[in-house]
């Protein structure tokens, strides 16, 4: 979608504020010995105390609240029986849809005793995720986000995670345009002023293809090997791009 109206402006803010809450209680509740069921509970319990609802749920009828992955799992990790022990690389994916908007967004959170390749990958995704948003503006071509991720990914020796990619959200979970983590030269998708989208770097600690668990739902790493995950929601605009996941 496109923000057309201050009203769709405050409808994305208002539901990216609940992804960025839901996140920071996540973060704060998550500890080794849990289940990653007890740790959906939390975004359970911070979507009813706002009226909002998982957007996964509501379109795919996915098993959970939020999106849980652990270690060599990628994304779309479903809520479970599963402890989180030591040293574990977690990621929480949030997409929360009120009032008729939804905001996306995502993180990685590392268990101790953290490892330093972990440590290391979770920052080159993070400054993936930051390089892609000095670029998004008005005017450029959607493909200037996957080339400052791959570029930010091939600095620190890591590599992006090709078949997943980032897309336009807002009225949906996900919209047009697709958002690569790598450069499409052959893309004319453009970012136009006020397009929602969701950026969003997915590395992997070696070159590995992403595929789809027994389960249905969980993409990890064919190889074994650790990733992370970043996101935010955007707003595009001619300067600096809104981040309505980013909190206050």
């Amino acid at each position: 979608m496109s923000i057309e109206s201050d009203a769709d402006l405050s409808g994305m803010q208002q539901a990216g504020r609940v992804v960025a809450i839901t996140i920071a209680e996540m973060k704060s509740a998550a500890r080794i010995g849990m289940t990653t069921a007890e740790l959906d509970a939390v975004s359970a319990s911070t979507f009813r105390r706002f009226g909002a609802r998982s957007a996964p749920q509501l379109t795919y009828g996915f098993p959970g609240v939020t999106c849980i992955s652990v270690n060599d799992e990628i994304v779309h990790g479903i809520p479970g029986a599963r402890r989180l022990e030591p040293g574990d690389v977690l990621k929480v994916d949030v997409t929360a849809e009120l009032g008729g908007y939804i905001a996306d967004a995502a993180t990685t959170i590392l268990l101790p005793p953290i490892k330093l390749t972990a440590t290391l990958l979770k920052q080159a995704a993070s400054d993936a995720l930051r390089s892609a948003l000095r670029v998004a503006r008005t005017g450029e071509r959607v493909s200037v986000i996957g080339k400052a991720v791959e570029a930010e990914a091939a600095k620190a020796g890591f590599s992006v995670v090709r078949e997943l990619c980032g897309h336009g959200v807002g009225r949906k979970i996900h919209e047009q345009p697709s958002v690569p983590n790598y450069e499409n030269r052959f893309s004319r998708d453009m970012l136009t002023e006020g397009l929602v989208i969701a950026v969003e770097p997915m590395l992997s600690e070696s070159k590995a293809r992403a595929v789809e668990s027994a389960d249905g739902w969980t993409i990890r790493t064919r190889n074994g090997c650790l990733a992370v995950h970043e996101e935010h929601t955007i707003v595009i605009t001619t300067g600096a791009p809104l981040v309505v996941t980013a909190g206050r």
